[in-house]
């Protein structure tokens, strides 16, 4: 992908906050996803995105133990005035797996503890589990842009009311070593 013809960019994924800080510092380079309650299943509607974090649903017991004590827990139906924007990703593959060998494979991989995995299986069984593996690039400063009520709400995709410029983007992994997971993860899941 060539980052000078995105000069501006609207779409944005929402995630939960602490998997946005793990993507940010190169901890994972994967997504896992179903879809939000109101979506008939999950679907990339774009490929490049923005990461926009949410907090009204993240779980500290459903994360590996590393990862607890970084939540910022929140009452539900609370939201920022502000959100801040930290980060984009180029959304390199998507990979659909429903079996269970896959997906305890992948375990080293993302910031998830069994229980979380078990419970996306369980939501929505026919559908399978998607597995993103994401790109990541870092604002050289981070934006606050204010929250709207049309990004609430239990949905993967929305629209900022106003683009973001992606100039001067900072790779949250070199392309390499980026790379050199990427193929990891696909021999795992083929194998």
């Amino acid at each position: 992908m060539k980052l000078a013809k995105r000069l501006h960019l609207q779409h944005a994924l929402k995630e939960w906050a602490i998997a946005i800080e793990a993507l940010n510092q190169g901890d994972t380079i994967i997504l896992l996803r179903k879809g939000g309650i109101r979506e008939r299943g999950f679907q990339v509607e774009h490929s490049f995105v923005w990461l926009y974090p949410t907090y009204e649903h993240q779980k500290p017991h459903l994360l590996k133990p590393e990862y607890v004590s970084k939540v910022v827990s929140v009452e539900s139906g609370w939201h920022p005035e502000q959100v801040t924007i930290k980060s984009c990703a180029e959304i390199t593959d998507i990979l659909a797996i429903d079996n269970i060998e896959q997906i305890e494979a992948l375990q080293p991989y993302h910031i998830w503890n069994e229980q979380m995995i078990g419970d996306r299986l369980k939501w929505k069984p026919q559908k399978p589990l998607i597995v993103l593996l994401l790109k990541v690039y870092r604002l050289p400063q981070p934006q606050s842009i204010p929250y709207s009520n049309a990004y609430g709400g239990c949905k993967s995709w929305i629209e900022l009311n106003l683009p973001i410029a992606t100039d001067r983007l900072i790779p949250a992994i070199e392309d390499n070593q980026y790379n050199q997971k990427v193929v990891e993860i696909k021999t795992l899941l083929e194998s």
